[in-house]
């Protein structure tokens, strides 16, 4: 019945067109890394789960991202 009650930030974040530095230079990151080229080419080699079970790892994607955003 009763809605979450938003606070000054949640009104600013939904209202505001502006983009946080960081957010203009991920998108712009989308646009000049062939992201599915690289996944493609890094995929066989990735490691998958093995046999014997143990922690699933992390998409290649995500991980590539990583990588490529540290350097």
């Amino acid at each position: 019945m009763c809605g979450k009650l938003l606070g000054f930030g949640d009104y600013e974040q939904t209202t505001s067109n502006y983009f946080a530095k960081c957010e203009k230079f991920l998108a712009d990151m989308d646009l000049v890394v062939p992201w599915l080229a690289l996944i493609k080419l890094i995929e066989p080699h990735y490691p998958k789960t093995g046999s014997m079970g143990g922690r699933p790892p992390y998409p290649v994607a995500t991980i590539l991202r990583m990588h490529r955003l540290q350097q």
